[in-house]
């Protein structure tokens, strides 16, 4: 039992990556409650196999080895558990160092016909609200359902709505365009590039990596949708019409390029001489980054995806 060594590349949120495959079931942990401060957010997952095997995290490792300990029981019994911690919670043994309260619905077996079609609409990349009765532990399915934060709770009966993992789609060559499309790597996403040494240097990283033939073939095969981010590491700034052009006809909730706020202006005015509105080039970013004129890769790297992230968090990748 313990701590996955993987977990850390697990999303808390995404049914997909925590429902095991297995003959002996495994129970699915979700977080339905959370009072004051707390690690993790409503509708927060995390799986636990009949071995004890554990994929993803409700705190910091305050309560996940007590949740197995239950969760081992109700494989058994086929039991549902409500288990409190923190703030009101009988387990007085177990303390939340943060001071909050989490509320944890732990469900037995809980590949049934709700939870599959959960998994098959963000499979298809579409977000989908699942909706549970705290109370008896079933769950309902409309893929038509929407509700409109990321939660609703109303006495027993909670609707949790899960978003598509996030994509990055890096097109570029040299160090920027690798040591970002590394960094990013634990999230979906492909580095495209003209370069042949930049493709074997970031697939040697593990990055997945893609040898470009033309822009808009490179697009129309990424199936690019609103949770995904677009990014460039062009030094040459010539070769970025093409893709950011193509970039703007899709729902991509980031679209930004490396250079200077010069470069932002050059690129601009190339677009609008190839037709592109001044409206469609608004929803460009660059400089990116949240600290402008950063030159080495790494700093780069890590204030770019900063930057994808935060707005992300701000419910624009929706």
């Amino acid at each position: 039992m313990g701590f996955d060594q993987n977990t850390a590349l697990v999303a808390y949120d995404d049914p997909l990556a925590l429902l095991p495959l297995g003959a002996e079931g495994c129970d699915l942990a979700f977080v339905v409650r959370a009072n004051g401060p707390s690690y993790r957010p409503f509708g927060a997952l995390m799986s636990i196999s009949a071995l004890g095997k554990r994929q993803g995290s409700l705190s910091s490792g305050c309560v996940e080895d007590d949740i197995t300990r239950h969760a081992l029981e109700a494989l058994a019994n086929g039991q549902v558990w409500l288990l409190k911690y923190g703030k009101g919670s009988p387990y007085f043994d177990i303390t939340l160092p943060c001071g909050g309260g989490l509320e944890i619905l732990l469900l037995p077996r809980p590949n049934g016909a709700a939870i599959k079609a959960l998994a098959a609409q963000l499979l298809a990349r579409q977000a989908a609200v699942l909706c549970l009765d705290l109370s008896t532990g079933s769950r309902h399915f409309d893929p038509n359902d929407q509700i409109a934060g990321s939660f609703e709770r109303q006495d027993d009966i909670l609707k949790l709505r899960y978003l598509p993992p996030l994509r990055f789609l890096t097109f570029g060559k040299g160090p920027e365009a690798v040591s970002f499309s590394a960094l990013a790597c634990g999230y979906a996403g492909i580095l495209v590039t003209p370069d042949a040494e930049t493709e074997q240097i970031a697939g040697e990283l593990g990055v997945q990596t893609q040898l470009l033939s033309a822009p808009p073939l490179a697009f129309d095969a990424l199936s690019i949708d609103a949770r995904c981010a677009i990014l460039l590491f062009f030094h040459d700034h010539d070769f970025e019409p093409p893709f950011l052009a193509a970039a703007l006809q899709t729902k991509a909730f980031y679209i930004g390029a490396q250079g200077s706020r010069l470069a932002r202006q050059n690129r601009d005015q190339a677009l609008h001489e190839t037709g592109t509105i001044r409206a469609q080039t608004a929803r460009l970013y660059g400089p990116i980054g949240l600290i402008p004129s950063a030159r080495d890769p790494h700093v780069l790297a890590v204030l770019v995806l900063a930057e994808v992230l935060a707005i992300a968090q701000s419910g624009d990748a929706e």
